[in-house]
């Protein structure tokens, strides 16, 4: 049950931050600006989102995790609302930045929480599932585009604001924390987790830092994708807003779905024979990852390039369902959310000047097929960065 509830908290975690690169068109003809300050609008989420990302882990470690959840969800589904009443590109930013700050309590405290629930060979699978919701998320962000030319940018953002809203006052009534444990294995009380405590366990772990940078690397490939794929095919194409957003999200999502669920799987079965099971899914998966994002900013073929970008997603979508089971088997468990923190911070800060730097190639008349070549690298070093891993635990 824990899973299924917290599936429509990450569709609309990822809907409600990457509706708004749907729909450029739509809103800088209503709000003047230029690419460069459109993808300052995700930028700035991201910035903000990983800089708070460490202390929501934190909290998550420390605090009740399905109250942060539904607190997370309200206050961002509130400036979901907010966005759609934006008149300026000042307030568009001073909103989209809150929005960092409310969602980032969300994904450290989730995974903890189903980690707990869900322990030995369903681990992988069970955070694969839930993060079928992010992809979900991502492929109706692209219906924004099409709600924006049909009934305006600013509808979208109210009825998925206004639905966000009513889900965490349901979710108050349902979502609750399993017992944690309170006593170490000798018998003695466990002391609340401090962060400069937390902080210096994970930094004390090479197998911490390797994933630090294999996460902000991923993020190069996922934010250049996110962020700049829909304008990328409109151009690239000759498509209009509307089938552009879906052409570059839709079928990316149903790839990304169906690779969480098939690495999750894959990774629980061969982790019954092989302790670094979780660890290789995704290095294999980023291996063919790699040239298929590479054909994408090289193809001038619109299906070639949906069929390269599908692959992408499914094969990239295997480090989704396991990123948080490896942390299980580097970190010490009273830290996993901190760590997963700490990890986001890292990688959106990466993704922010991923998306920021979109803008400024478009801006200097550099196509942004650039940015994918450099994803393409970025992927093939995570799979490097991954085979180096070295698991303390079995999880």
């Amino acid at each position: 049950m824990i899973v299924s509830v917290l599936w429509v908290v990450a569709a609309l975690n990822y809907l409600d931050r990457i509706m708004i690169t749907t729909m450029r068109d739509s809103i800088t003809q209503a709000v003047p600006m230029t690419d460069a300050q459109f993808g300052l609008l995700t930028s700035v989420f991201l910035w903000v989102y990983g800089l708070l990302s460490p202390f929501a882990g934190f909290l998550a470690d420390r605090f009740d995790r399905s109250r942060l959840i539904v607190l997370s969800l309200l206050v961002w589904s509130l400036l979901t609302w907010l966005t759609g009443h934006a008149r300026s590109f000042e307030e568009l930013i001073a909103v989209r930045a809150l929005m960092g700050l409310s969602e980032a309590a969300y994904l450290p405290a989730a995974l903890s929480l189903i980690a707990d629930y869900h322990r030995g060979s369903t681990r992988s699978l069970a955070t694969g599932i839930h993060m079928t919701g992010l992809s979900v998320g991502t492929g109706l962000a692209g219906i924004g585009g099409w709600l924006a030319e049909r009934q305006g940018w600013r509808f979208a953002f109210d009825v998925f604001g206004l639905f966000g809203v009513g889900y965490a006052l349901v979710l108050w009534f349902v979502l609750r924390d399993p017992p944690r444990a309170t006593t170490a294995p000798s018998g003695s009380a466990l002391p609340p987790p401090r962060l400069g405590q937390a902080l210096s366990s994970l930094f004390s772990t090479g197998s911490f830092w390797l994933l630090l940078a294999f996460w902000g690397l991923l993020a190069l490939a996922g934010w250049a994708v996110a962020g700049w794929m829909p304008t990328y095919f409109k151009e690239q194409f000759q498509l209009d807003q509307g089938e552009a957003g879906i052409s570059a999200t839709s079928y990316l999502a149903v790839a990304m779905l169906v690779g969480k669920l098939a690495g999750g799987a894959w990774a629980d079965r061969w982790s019954r024979s092989h302790e670094r099971a979780r660890i290789l899914v995704p290095a294999i998966g980023l291996f063919i990852a790699a040239p298929a994002t590479l054909l994408v900013a090289h193809t001038g073929v619109l299906a070639l390039a949906i069929a390269a970008l599908s692959i992408y997603g499914l094969t990239r979508s295997f480090s989704d369902a396991n990123l948080m089971p490896i942390l299980c088997q580097v970190a010490d468990a009273r830290y996993r959310a901190t760590g997963y923190g700490v990890l986001n911070l890292f990688s959106c800060l990466v993704g922010g000047l991923t998306v920021y730097a979109g803008g400024a190639l478009r801006d200097a008349h550099i196509s942004v097929g650039t940015l994918f070549q450099c994803a393409a690298g970025g992927l093939l070093a995570c799979a490097m960065l991954m085979m180096m891993v070295r698991p303390r635990q079995v999880a």
